[in-house]
């Protein structure tokens, strides 16, 4: 074979070491692609995804006032909207005023109860002043029982003294005509029996009074004794006219709850923004007629992105919470936003070809395609550190790459 002239020899030498940079530099290529793939979990499976709630009012009434629009952004604290508080503010009123006349009842109830007890310490003070009368006639009837003995015996003494002066005298009598006894003995016999009778008809006289005035001991006796008992009984009435204020101040915590529960509905009239964060779906105007508990609009929380990859099950030993990572949104495909592995899912839906319908509520992620069986993917959940408020949206699709610690 000729010798090739220097330039073809030039261009051959050229052309092998050309492709030879193309094979080393290819196979640097697949090398770092190899890195990179291994040890930077890469996945373009990913959504953005945020907490939001759905607001809906604790009361119900006519919207007065709505103090937001669709998807503005708001702040926490912030007025979101406004239902018609005058119902409210009548429930609280009355609710005050039936408070007030429950106060008002238990303290006439109080003074009442206080006369009660009064009247119950009167009629005590009367039993004892009844029963000292009985003690009282007691002994009068002692005593009108001891005259009576007293006057009986005067009046036994009387008769026997009589007796003996009427029988002197009938004694004497017959001997003065045989002028065995003077006259003047005869006078003075006639004499002490008329004494001695005026004497018995005073001490009988003194009897009858003794057994009038036992008589009239007794009844007052008696009647002492009925005083007694209807003292009695005043004092057991009085008694049993004394009532308690249980029954009263046993409402005082229903009052109170009900004026609790009153001002509580007005305050639940204004709803405020319990974060910061963006409203959406609001399809509600002013005016309208909402009920406890009827969503008005989705409340979006502002605070914290995440984005949700799906790395294959393969990928999972690469990954750990802690780890820095790279998100990249499709609106803003050249930012590049700093973000940390929050979790790690534990859980998907079993694919149904294996195992039949899934009956748990975990994520459906899906893994075959067409006639192709892919490994199964878990969601990892990536927070996005320092999100820009106005650029995440929740479903966008996004890039995750994990850059390890």
């Amino acid at each position: 074979m000729a010798d090739l002239p220097p330039i073809e020899n030039r261009r051959r030498w050229l052309g092998r070491a050309f492709t030879a940079a193309v094979v080393v530099a290819a196979a640097l290529l697949g090398a770092v692609v190899f890195d990179l793939t291994n040890n930077y979990p890469r996945t373009d499976d990913a959504e953005i995804l945020a907490n939001f709630i759905g607001i809906a009012p604790q009361v119900e009434g006519r919207i007065a006032r709505l103090n937001v629009r669709d998807n503005q952004l708001v702040a926490k604290g912030t007025l979101l909207f406004e239902v018609d508080e005058r119902p409210y503010h009548y429930a609280l009123e009355r609710a005050l005023s039936d408070e007030s006349a429950l106060e008002g009842q238990i303290e006439d109830e109080r003074r009442a109860i206080a006369a009660r007890i009064s009247a119950v310490s009167v009629s005590a003070a009367n039993i004892d002043s009844a029963e000292a009368d009985v003690s009282r006639w007691a002994a009068a009837v002692d005593q009108a029982r001891a005259d009576v003995d007293s006057a009986d015996r005067g009046v036994h003494r009387a008769e026997a003294e009589w007796t003996y002066a009427s029988n002197n005298l009938h004694r004497l009598e017959p001997l003065l005509a045989r002028q065995f006894v003077t006259v003047d003995q005869v006078d003075r016999a006639r004499t002490s029996e008329a004494t001695e009778a005026a004497s018995l008809q005073q001490a009988r006289l003194h009897l009858q009074h003794a057994q009038a005035g036992m008589i009239a001991a007794r009844a007052q006796y008696t009647r002492a004794q009925a005083a007694v008992a209807q003292t009695r009984a005043s004092h057991q009435q009085a008694e049993h006219a004394v009532t308690t204020l249980a029954p009263l101040v046993n409402q005082r915590r229903a009052r109170q709850a009900a004026v609790e529960k009153a001002r509580y509905d007005l305050d639940n009239c204004k709803v405020y923004a319990p974060f910061d964060g963006r409203v959406t779906n609001l399809t509600i105007s002013e005016g309208a007629y909402t009920r406890v508990g009827q969503q008005m609009f989705t409340l979006i929380d502002a605070r914290t992105w995440w984005a949700v990859a799906n790395f294959r099950e393969g990928r999972l030993r690469q990954i750990a919470p802690g780890m820095r990572a790279d998100v990249y949104v499709m609106s803003r495909p050249n930012v590049r936003f700093a973000a940390v592995v929050d979790s790690i899912g534990f859980g998907v839906a079993p694919d149904p070809d294996r195992v039949g319908k899934p009956q748990a509520n975990l994520p459906d992620v899906q893994r075959t395609l067409y006639w192709v069986h892919l490994a199964t993917r878990y969601p990892v959940r990536v927070r996005v550190q320092n999100p820009p408020p106005d650029l995440f949206r929740i479903g966008e699709s996004a890039v995750v790459t994990v850059r390890g610690w």
